[in-house]
């Protein structure tokens, strides 16, 4: 089963998309519920934040006073030593937010 698309260059003419190219769509639209940290020496392309910075909120450290300030969750086999870190999407952008809304309160 194909959707079918007004194609706005031709008047009338019309172009087939199949259903997942159509569901693909709106799913890039969507945000993501949870993101991975980027590649060291690669930035995130949600946020553009680098992977320390971003293992900087996320992870108990000096720096935020042992206190995370975005949630993440790390996925890991029982007795494995590596796991996968995933990044709560909604709190990394609700922190960065905050933060904006400070600068602007202090200016």
């Amino acid at each position: 089963m194909k959707e079918l698309l007004a194609d706005s260059s031709n008047a009338g003419a019309q172009t087939s998309v199949p259903p997942t190219a159509a569901v693909a769509s709106v799913a890039a639209l969507a945000p993501p519920e949870f993101i991975r940290l980027p590649k060291p020496g690669h930035l995130c392309p949600h946020t553009g934040l680098s992977r320390s910075k971003m293992n900087e909120l996320i992870l108990p450290c000096p720096a935020n006073d042992w206190k995370p300030p975005v949630k993440s969750v790390s996925l890991r086999k029982r007795g494995s030593l590596r796991g996968t870190r995933l990044v709560v999407y909604d709190s990394l952008i609700s922190y960065l937010k905050s933060k904006l809304t400070q600068s602007n309160d202090n200016e």
